[in-house]
């Protein structure tokens, strides 16, 4: 039988972080509301959630960098909305924000989730924000609860 890292559903301990973009803020702000929600919801107290507003998407990486460098930040949650225009500017600001946040996870070996909408017309993007598609503010932040139990898991694992 496998060796399975247990991934307890114990309260996360430590300082999680929202880096949230103000750009399309009806949209992001849902989107902070359903992450804050779900940590609240997770046994995060509101003093250990840390809100830091950018103004696009294009400034989150170098907010989620400074406080994933934070000692007691334990992860981080990008939360952002970039609806594509008539240009291809969308396509390049996406792909950039994505890399710089897998890098900055990576060299800072915390977990850095994706909120990040990449959506073809506004509707795309309310839908995803809490519509009917769900809201992936409040899936980012489930994803950031549990890379913390897991990575936390993995250090204590016997293997």
């Amino acid at each position: 039988m496998p060796m399975e890292i247990d991934t307890s559903r114990e309260p996360v301990s430590g300082r999680m972080a929202i880096v949230v973009s103000t750009y399309n803020e009806s949209i992001t702000g849902n989107l902070l509301n359903g992450a804050v929600d779900t940590l609240r919801a997770a046994g995060v107290a509101d003093e250990s959630i840390v809100v830091a507003k950018v103004p696009g998407a294009w400034e989150i990486p170098l907010s989620v960098r400074q406080l994933a460098m934070q000692d007691e930040v334990v992860a981080v949650i990008a939360l952002g909305a970039v609806i594509r225009g008539d240009t291809t500017h969308d396509q390049h600001i996406n792909r950039s924000v994505t890399l710089a946040l897998m890098e900055i996870q990576l060299e800072c070996e915390k977990p850095i989730a994706l909120g990040l909408l990449t959506c073809n017309t506004v509707e795309q993007a309310v839908h995803r924000s809490g519509g009917n598609l769900g809201n992936k503010g409040s899936e980012a932040a489930q994803a950031a609860l549990q890379m913390v139990r897991l990575t936390r898991a993995i250090d204590k694992a016997e293997l």
